[in-house]
């Protein structure tokens, strides 16, 4: 029964391997450690509120309990319990009767507590493996400890107590969470320190909890987040993988237990078994005249009549030694001293090795949640429970030592549960209740970003209709989709060859490319580019300063290439809305996705960059088109694919373009053909069309914006934008309490400090903590 820390070190890796094998779906049917989900998938913030009620059936005795969770800015939680005896006629009954005595008990504590009237919800801790699909269900794998009625296992058991409770009418209460002991614990000692995200029970059984990441629990849909696993420690070893340190003692207890061949770890370990351990022992050493002169009294041959209670006694502190002689007096022994001396050695290694197994264990579960966090050093709450961990006086002590010896690079604080696992069948409950108030304030907050079908094509319609108004003469001038013409009237045919500079500006970076195309059987375009910066003093300088700035990176791109006197056509990709007389000229109608460089709307950007050139009087180049973004889009697009004829850019900002036919654009004279159309869509809702759909946080952005009461449907829809939306969203849900305690940091204050690029982290992001679980939620109604 001595165990070396090498032996340890290997149980923590089979542990390991157990918990892995029991969170995988194709492998946890055949594992030993079964890794039940619980649905619990937040600890306690301190911000739960409300009376509760609480079971709790698994140990000795029944409990129930009424807890009051008030806020009041400061935690506070009062309970009142009463204990019910668990007969054994009721343990060993059936279904029916065991369920009714719960209910009774139920019954009697309410009319006792004046509460009968009330309707109050009940967290249930139920200690034996449940499997659950959510958290108000739980179906009973197994009875372990002590438990053995009949008709139970394989049945849903809230079920099963709320159809006891439909027999009292006059009990108006509903279980709202099926709750382990061990996550009762963890949920307690979390009400206390937020940092609790373990539970243990050393009792009458043994059995421990974790937090464990979503992404790596193939039993549950879903990777967002963490949720609770409700290990069932008990259970490892019952596939075979303990046999060589197991004893013959084990084996023999293990035989004249309810449940041969199962539980054989907490066998080794847990309150129920170790007094009964130290009996066989003891037998066999008298057997073999080691003990007591060889005389085998009648208290040794019977089952049971070493209790935990005993060996606890047997190891106080200076009292141990008198403790063991009086106890074995009482069993009918003789002991000498060397008897004595002898036996307390004998309880001792026994509850060591119970230490040791249970630290293997622990220690396994805390370097897995190391691993998931990817820290060097865990600094980490382990809440604790049960009876032998709280009244054997060596047992937390020696607990800790080797949990801190089996993993050094984890700081661990183990925190003793005062209240028992019933007060965490409340905080589940209080939590659950918690996150559903919560969830629905934030549905109500996001409710404006939810569009129904209807509201879908109100805009499709009224967006139509601006189409119409700005192709028309007569109502263009007025119109918020302005619809400029391009003087782009053909797509490519697969025929165009040669060498081409091109520009691109429309965000915050500025490119210049040369574009190689080759033509007939192998076709091909080879680009060479360079990206330039363009920093925010030249994006809202003067327009002087802007196209210096491009004509210098032009220079460079040039040098770069080594074609600094070549005379190229080039091709203007300008992501601005500008009214086209031709396709090489181009007047600014206004800027939009923060430029605002002087001097330039109502100017022809085409001139501008010719006057730059001639400024810096290096080279000169034959500016062919000015295209917008999305005409660039369409066309490149178009080169792969001929019958490609619309061309949409969802970037820094929002825009489309299409082939429209020549009859239906009042504002350019002829009718034969088609011409591309720059819908500049970004305005669209200028007049007030899209008011209903607005919401307070895009009136907010909008307001802030560089162009208040423009581009109002790219403000809603464009990259420069959602970050902003999702701000101010994150920090209203903050005033309302449901974010970062209700704290608004002066980050968080700062505009422009939440970018959109977090959005697509976000969405993308398997590592949730219960904050970014809400901020996914606003980012997912956003998008």
């Amino acid at each position: 029964m001595r165990l070396s820390d090498d032996v340890l070190l290997d149980l923590m890796t089979r542990f390991q391997t157990e918990m892995v094998k029991g969170l995988g779906r194709d492998t946890n049917p055949t594992a030993a450690v079964k890794m039940l989900p619980t649905f619990v998938r937040s600890i306690p913030d301190g911000s739960e509120k409300g009376d509760f009620l609480a079971l709790d059936l698994g140990g000795s005795k029944f409990r129930v309990l009424k807890v009051k969770v008030s806020e009041d800015g400061k935690q506070n939680v009062q309970m009142e319990s009463q204990f019910y005896p668990t007969p054994k006629e009721i343990i060993h009954g059936n279904a029916t009767e065991l369920f009714d005595y719960v209910a009774d008990c139920l019954e009697d504590f309410m009319e006792n507590k004046n509460i009968k009237h009330k309707k109050l919800p009940i967290g249930f801790t139920f200690s034996f493996p449940c499997k659950q699909a959510k958290l108000d269900e739980g179906v009973l794998l197994s009875w372990t400890k002590h438990f053995k009625a009949r008709g139970v296992q394989e049945t849903d058991v809230v079920s099963s107590l709320r159809n006891a409770l439909r027999k009292h009418k006059d009990v108006h209460a509903d279980v709202l969470a099926l709750v382990n002991d061990t996550v009762g614990t963890m949920m307690t000692c979390g009400y206390d320190d937020q940092r609790c995200e373990v539970g243990v029970i050393i009792g009458t059984g043994t059995n421990a909890c974790y937090m464990e990441e979503m992404s790596h629990i193939d039993l549950v849909e879903g990777d967002e987040g963490r949720m609770c696993i409700n290990t069932e420690w008990g259970a490892f070893g019952d596939d075979g993988s303990l046999e060589d340190i197991r004893t013959e003692f084990d084996r023999e207890i293990d035989l004249g237990s309810i449940n041969p061949g199962k539980q054989l770890f907490e066998k080794m370990i847990s309150g129920l078994y170790l007094g009964e351990l130290v009996r066989l022992i003891l037998l066999k050493m008298a057997k073999e005249g080691l003990l007591f002169n060889g005389e085998i009294a009648t208290a040794l041959r019977t089952k049971g009549k070493i209790e935990t209670k005993h060996v606890a006694a047997m190891e106080k502190y200076k009292e141990g030694l008198s403790n063991t002689k009086e106890i074995l007096m009482e069993l009918g022994l003789f002991p000498s001293e060397e008897d004595c001396v002898a036996v307390q050695h004998v309880s001792t290694i026994v509850s060591f090795r119970s230490a040791n197994l249970c630290a293997a264990a622990l220690a396994a579960i805390l370097t897995r949640l190391r691993e998931n966090k990817k820290l060097m050093r865990l600094r980490t709450t382990v809440g604790m429970d049960g009876t032998l961990y709280k009244t054997h006086p060596q047992y937390a002590k020696r607990l800790h030592k080797v949990v801190r010896r089996l993993v050094p690079n984890c700081d661990v604080r183990f925190l003793l549960s005062e209240s028992g696992s019933g007060k965490g069948a409340a905080m589940v409950t209080a939590v659950a209740y918690r996150l559903a108030s919560q969830r629905k304030q934030i549905d109500e907050i996001l409710a404006s970003f939810k569009l129904s079908k209807e509201n879908l094509r109100e805009v499709k319609t009224k967006m139509r209709a601006e189409l119409e108004y700005g192709l028309k003469k007569e109502t263009q001038p007025n119109a918020t989709v302005k619809m400029l013409p391009t003087y782009v009237c053909g797509t490519p045919d697969g025929t165009e060859k040669g060498k081409f500079l091109s520009l691109d500006l429309g965000g915050t970076n500025f490119r210049v490319l040369l574009v190689k195309i080759r033509s007939g059987r192998r076709k091909s375009v080879r680009m060479y580019n360079k990206i330039f910066a363009i920093p925010l003093e030249i994006m809202q300088g003067t327009g002087e300063e802007l196209f210096d700035h491009i004509v210098q990176c032009i220079a460079d791109f040039l040098e770069y290439m080594g074609i600094k006197g070549a005379r190229l056509p080039l091709g203007f990709t300008f992501s601005f809305p500008c009214r086209q007389a031709s396709i090489d000229k181009g007047t600014l109608v206004g800027w939009t996705k923060g430029f605002k460089a002087t001097d330039c709307e109502g100017e022809d950007v085409v001139d501008m960059l010719r006057e730059a050139i001639k400024r810096r009087n290096e080279f000169d180049l034959d500016i062919v088109a000015v295209v917008n973004d999305t005409v660039g889009t369409m066309m490149t697009c178009g080169y792969e694919d001929p019958n490609c004829e619309i061309g949409l850019i969802a970037g820094t900002g929002s825009n489309v373009c299409y082939m429209e036919d020549m009859k239906n654009i009042e504002v350019v004279e002829g009718n034969e053909g088609k011409m591309c159309i720059n819908t500049e869509w970004g305005g669209f809702g200028d007049n007030g069309c899209i008011d209903n759909i607005r919401t307070k946080y895009d009136k907010e952005v909008d307001e802030g914006s560089l162009n208040p009461g423009k581009q109002r449907y790219e403000k809603m829809t464009s990259g420069m934008y959602l970050g902003e939306i999702v701000r101010q969203i994150l920090i209203d849900l903050t005033k309302h309490g449901l974010l970062f305690r209700g704290q608004i940091s002066e980050t968080l204050r700062t505009r422009g400090i939440f970018e959109t690029k977090f959005l697509s982290q976000i969405e993308r992001s398997e590592e949730f903590c219960s904050n970014l679980d809400w901020t996914a939620l606003v980012t997912t109604a956003l998008l």
